[in-house]
């Protein structure tokens, strides 16, 4: 059975685009802030754990969102490191930094998923899908705050 949502086809797969590198992008990050869960040390641990641990588990529900939401527009969702890291703009840590770096580069992946959050807006907008717009709006907030909420551990 034909999909008939009121967006064409060719609308919905420049969104599904989009949405897949917003999905990379989330997932990548949570993969790095999961790790960083595991590896903090310092006088910062319990604090550090803790929030990690509440931004990990946020950002795996994230991922599921926005994948379901992919495949809402009938598409297909990627789903596998070598497709992540193709798509991701969030650059791999394969080390244990310090806490003060891993707080630097959760806030520098969080500016970044926010970046492609704003660009899946512009296209959904422009197709007019709300529906799309609505959610990766939600997403940006969420993004920004925690990137806020980072930034503050470093001054």
């Amino acid at each position: 059975m034909a999909m008939n949502i009121g967006i064409a086809k060719k609308d919905r797969e420049a969104i599904a685009k989009h949405l897949s590198k917003l999905l990379a992008d989330t997932y990548s990050l949570y993969l790095k802030t999961h790790s960083f869960h595991w590896n903090v040390t310092g006088l910062q641990f319990n604090s550090l754990h803790a929030m990690f641990e509440t931004q990990y588990n946020e950002l795996w529900l994230a991922a599921d969102e926005v994948a379901e939401r992919i495949r809402t527009l009938d598409v297909f969702a990627p789903g596998s490191y070598s497709q992540f890291g193709k798509l991701s703009a969030i650059k791999e840590e394969s080390g244990v930094p310090d806490w003060k770096d891993m707080v630097g580069q959760l806030v520098e992946g969080h500016e970044i998923v926010a970046h492609t959050a704003r660009e899946t807006i512009k296209v959904a907008d422009k197709a007019g899908d709300e529906g799309t717009a609505d959610m990766v709006t939600g997403r940006l907030k969420e993004h920004e705050k925690t990137a806020w909420m980072l930034r503050s551990l470093l001054k």
